[in-house]
């Protein structure tokens, strides 16, 4: 399936429905810096969006939310992420801008030299909408980007071989399992996220007056909307 076809929304709401907290997103990217190379996982912690063509919000029907965006990832996450690659012992990098392009097709060369002047490290067509319907959700969120290329910027690297691309994904797989599995020991010995107030962000986001809100839309946001309903 196409990133652009994939219904963030829907997968957002059935996290939520199924009472998920966090989400570690493990995509692959292009590498838009000479020292992230292929194999490399970039622990992101800002994003670009240049998506155009995805629904990026649960509110817009009636009942109108304004999440703040400027730190988008957990930095708890984050710091457990770096702990787990470091265990593993897997080149990585601490912090990155996620550059989130529509697809399906990979950049041109004008574009890929742009983002790199916008100061981008990595670029990919998945993140986004997700980290910001996290947020609505108010579901932590943590990007761990794995490098499969070098897009093609780069003098040497000047246009993406699906094979060799292929080839690293596969790698990254089995590399992303253990990271998945080394995680998830550690999450459930129990993380402190008492100074991240992700889980109760639309208490000062929602800025509809309940009396106001559409039915039709408050109803079909029931997962997303009832911590707030019962706490507000």
């Amino acid at each position: 399936m196409s990133p652009s076809s994939i219904n963030y929304r829907a997968n957002i709401d059935c996290f939520k429905q199924c009472g998920v907290t966090d989400i570690i997103s493990l995509s692959a990217v292009g590498s838009l810096k000479d020292n992230l190379s292929p194999g490399t996982f970039v622990i992101v912690d800002q994003f670009i969006d240049r998506t155009i063509y995805r629904k990026k919000s649960f509110f817009n029907d009636g009942i109108v939310a304004h999440v703040p965006m400027a730190k988008p990832v957990s930095k708890e996450l984050m710091d457990y992420s770096e702990i787990i690659l470091n265990q593993l012992n897997f080149p990585y990098s601490y912090g990155g801008t996620y550059l989130a392009m529509e697809g399906p097709q990979f950049s041109t060369y004008a574009e890929s030299n742009l983002y790199q002047q916008w100061g981008c490290d990595v670029i990919g067509m998945t993140n986004m909408p997700e980290a910001k319907l996290a947020r609505e959700a108010e579901i932590r969120y943590c990007s761990i980007s794995m490098v499969t290329d070098y897009d093609c910027w780069h003098p040497k690297h000047d246009s993406v071989d699906l094979n060799i691309l292929i080839k690293t994904l596969n790698d990254n797989v089995d590399k992303s399992k253990l990271f998945i599995n080394k995680f998830s020991e550690l999450y459930y010995q129990g993380i402190d996220f008492s100074n991240n107030d992700t889980s109760t962000i639309l208490d000062a986001s929602i800025v509809t007056h309940r009396d106001s809100w559409d039915k039709k839309t408050e109803e079909k946001l029931f997962n997303i909307l009832k911590r707030y309903k019962e706490k507000n």
